[in-house]
């Protein structure tokens, strides 16, 4: 096979359905239904294998909803921190539950819903397991869902489920444990009402040496205490450790450390090690190697660089490098910052095929902020 151009991106079928395998797995002993987060993965091209094993998706604005309907089918739900009514009038007959972030847009908007299409409310529990403050949906004076203190009398009466997000990458079974019996001890009268629950994503259920059949264990008790089906909303959970970034480094400078500058960056292509402070990880790089460099990228933003790593041999232009887990919340995030080549996206199948998914160029570039001129006066 001819080498592939850099930038690009590799999704890995194989560990991808690793992963899948432990959805299934969960789903088998605690009846959970498991529903696609697209706010963290939406490249469709491989929704054909992750569809067998999940129920749905879930989205966090119209254009997620409208994906998730077209291209993975099965549940659709539909979430927003704020609709608009033609936001609702796009997406409620394409979503099987529409779920409001506040009481004012759900009685704004729920007339607008049809009987299809089952309406929810985001409730905020006022206690999370989340390491980063920007992802806290507990931190202060936050705007994400409706705290107890404040829910209207008779809210049963307008909802047959509720949401509650409030997690972020927790490996922790018991962590996530004492938020259910949190949620049980003060929204157990509510929950007696209603016919579902979804407990949001960042349960991170595929993480090494995670104890799933406790967690599965835990779940199966919540929904049998309070009599309705639960989701959970995987999106990094689905997609860890699956997909690759590949690139080249293109030159090697000096200023008290040597860094080798790559045909990518973060700002435009990782964008998430950058906004949380989270280095990338390198997997040719090895912890005791004596040839240590700043992996740099190629814009022009001063800090933008993905990591510092060792490595056994030192680095030469032209070689290849490869930022390891790079599919979540990753390729959700590209833009066209700087002009950079936009990497391409392949799918490697499980039987070494290579498939191309989508490439960009400087067409795509060109019509993403014009497509015509203003008129010469």
């Amino acid at each position: 096979m001819t080498e592939l151009a850099t930038p690009y991106f590799m999704i890995h079928e194989d560990k991808l359905i690793d992963n899948l395998e432990k959805c299934k797995k969960l789903k088998e002993l605690s009846g959970v239904k498991l529903v696609l987060a697209l706010k963290c993965f939406s490249t469709w091209g491989v929704f054909n294998i992750i569809e067998p094993y999940l129920d749905g998706t879930t989205s966090s604005g119209p254009y997620e909803v409208m994906l998730g309907h077209e291209t993975f089918g099965k549940e659709t739900h539909a979430y927003s921190v704020g609709y608009s009514e033609q936001d609702v009038l796009d997406v409620a007959n394409k979503s099987d539950k529409i779920i409001f972030n506040s009481q004012s847009q759900l009685n704004r908007f729920a007339h607008l819903v049809p009987d299809s299409c089952k309406v929810g409310l985001r409730l905020n529990p006022q206690r999370s397991a989340a390491g980063q403050d920007l992802a806290d949906p507990a931190r202060p004076f936050c705007r994400l869902g409706v705290r107890k203190s404040i829910l209207e009398a008779n809210i049963a009466e307008k909802i047959s489920g509720v949401m509650f997000h409030m997690n972020c990458e927790n490996k922790s079974v018991s962590s996530f444990s004492a938020l259910l019996d949190h949620i049980t001890e003060n929204f157990s009268d509510l929950l007696a009402k209603l016919e579902w629950v979804s407990l949001g994503g960042g349960v991170f259920f595929t993480y090494p040496g995670y104890d799933l059949e406790a967690l599965a264990a835990k779940l199966k008790e919540f929904s049998e205490l309070h009599g309705v089906q639960l989701y959970l909303e995987p999106g990094e959970a689905v997609v860890t450790k699956t997909t690759d970034l590949v690139v080249t480094v293109v030159d090697i400078v000096e200023n008290k450390k040597l860094t080798a500058i790559v045909d990518s960056a973060t700002e435009a292509h990782r964008l998430d090690t950058l906004i949380y402070n989270e280095p990338a990880s390198v997997a040719e790089a090895t912890e005791d190697g004596e040839h240590a460099y700043v992996i740099g990228s190629c814009s022009c933003l001063a800090g933008d660089q993905f990591c510092e790593a060792k490595f056994a041999e030192p680095l030469e232009i032209g070689q290849r490098l490869t930022i390891a887990d790079s599919g979540g919340y990753t390729m959700v995030k590209l833009n066209w910052f700087n002009g950079i080549k936009m990497p391409a996206i392949y799918c490697k199948r499980s039987n070494g095929e290579v498939e191309l998914l989508n490439q960009f160029g400087y067409e795509d570039f060109k019509r993403m902020l014009s497509v015509n001129s203003v008129s010469a006066q």
